[in-house]
């Protein structure tokens, strides 16, 4: 059995943390001494282990208590919504660097980006021996095969919005 206060720093957690989890009914302790004080199981510990993880991965403590109270389906959908969440993120960051980039009117700082992006995806092809003619020839063909793919590789790239659409109307048109 464990206190309030060695749970807490078994899992590195403040004591009022597991307070407010309790008054969520996230994690109760499996019990009272005789002194009303918490007390906590191994099934609490591994509850709280659980609870620990699901925060790691950035759910928030209602979808935990949803998953954890109910497990069946639950978990997939709730990591799935949260990945979707994330790549929501990084696409809103992925702008934010741009516009930043565009206020400092200097496209050489798009080297700093630390992800792909167009100018090092267009550097690779080239160095690898790729024409414009071969580098719409492959748009096309990535348009023809997977439009979804594409247009999300286009955006993984960090290109405008406006950018994207170009790329893909010219794909469509040299398609056919």
């Amino acid at each position: 059995m464990y206190t309030i206060g060695r749970l807490a720093k078994r899992f590195h957690l403040s004591r009022s943390a597991l307070l407010y989890y309790d008054s969520i009914g996230l994690l109760n302790p499996s019990g009272r001494t005789e002194g009303d004080y918490r007390v906590y199981s191994e099934k609490d510990a591994k509850r709280l282990e659980q609870i620990c993880t699901y925060r790691q991965a950035g759910l928030r403590l209602e979808d935990i208590k949803q998953v954890l109270d109910s497990p069946e389906n639950s978990l997939v959908s709730v990591l799935e919504r949260r990945l979707d969440e994330l790549n929501e993120d990084v696409r809103r960051l992925r702008e934010q660097q741009h516009f930043i980039i565009g206020l400092l009117k200097n496209n050489s700082l798009l080297e700093r980006i630390t992800v792909m992006n167009k100018q090092t995806w267009v550097s690779l092809l080239k160095a690898s021996g790729f024409t414009e003619e071969e580098m719409v020839r492959w748009h096309v063909e990535f348009e023809r095969l997977s439009p979804e793919k594409h247009e999300r590789f286009l955006r993984f790239l960090c290109i405008p919005e406006d950018e994207i659409q170009a790329i893909r109307s010219l794909s469509m048109s040299a398609e056919g």
